[in-house]
């Protein structure tokens, strides 16, 4: 379950109930990994993330993976300050263990850097110690452009184990080289978006137009219009009759067998479920079409 709305830029605005629902919702479909950041909101994401877990189910904080990330800071509506320090790397997992009502995250994950600012062994070397003190689990990259090559390359060097990438059926460059590498070097993956920002839900029209306070109305328009036309193509001839194109989509992505798992969002209980329904319709994604993965 990825949880960027909860910090307010995707058109909605979410009362702590409705969280609450979700995860319940989660637990009954069989969800129990949870990413997030620090820039959902100004930890707002986090804050809803934490009082859900606390309040539906107190004391289970072990069933849940929750996967979190440094490095960016919100300072306003799609805005954000950048801090890769050591230092200020510990103060946000700090403030983030706190908006998490936890004291360890499963996942931490450097969080769409420059190569500039991952060339630094000081901070590699700083999270080593964040996760030998037993605050952190695991460490991952979130890769900022899905054809960096170089950061997944270099994961396991820096004691990375996963690697989180933008990958769905209208973005399929990860296949050319970053997926390969996370197979070769063993490496969990995320794929992020995997609805492509929601194009991929069916839902949405050529001519379509979103909320200021929502991101995707501030994606180029030339390119929304072509990927919604694109959609409506896969939708003909390749969604298989009487399923919803969420679904298949999200099952595409996990037909790759490289993907670990997909973190698409919701905005509401149903959307929990049918995120769900998706691990159980890789049959229905084909082997022999030109746009399957193999």
């Amino acid at each position: 379950m990825g949880t960027w709305q909860f910090g307010g830029e995707w058109g909605k605005e979410f009362e702590q109930s409705e969280v609450n629902a979700m995860f319940v919702a989660a637990r009954e479909v069989g969800i129990n990994l949870i990413d997030t950041a620090e820039c959902y909101g100004d930890h707002l994401s986090e804050q809803f993330i934490g009082r859900a877990l606390e309040e539906t189910f107190p004391g289970e904080r072990e069933t849940w993976f929750i996967a979190t990330k440094f490095g960016h800071r919100f300072t306003g509506l799609f805005e954000r300050d950048q801090i890769w320090d050591a230092d200020g790397v510990t103060r946000q997992l700090e403030d983030s263990l706190r908006a998490l009502r936890t004291d360890y995250v499963d996942l931490l994950q450097f969080h769409s850097g420059g190569d500039d600012v991952f060339d630094n062994p000081a901070l590699w070397d700083q999270l080593a110690k964040l996760k030998a003190q037993g605050k952190v689990r695991h460490i991952g990259i979130s890769i900022g452009a899905n054809t960096n090559d170089y950061q997944t390359g270099k994961a396991a060097e820096v004691g990375a184990e996963a690697i989180q990438v933008v990958y769905n059926r209208l973005d399929r460059a990860p296949e050319e080289a970053v997926l390969p590498l996370c197979e070769q070097h063993d490496l969990g993956v995320l794929a992020r978006v995997p609805l492509a920002s929601g194009y991929l839900s069916g839902k949405y029209k050529p001519g379509v137009s979103f909320d200021k306070t929502d991101v995707r109305s501030r994606h180029d328009r030339e390119k929304v219009e072509g990927r919604l036309r694109e959609v409506e193509q896969i939708g003909r001839d390749e969604v298989p009759n009487g399923v919803p194109m969420a679904e298949w989509a999200l099952a595409w992505c996990l037909k790759n067998p490289a993907v670990t798992a997909v973190i698409p969002g919701c905005k509401n209980v149903e959307q929990v479920k049918s995120n769900a329904r998706a691990a159980n319709l890789s049959d229905l994604v084909r082997d022999d079409h030109p746009q399957a993965v193999a």
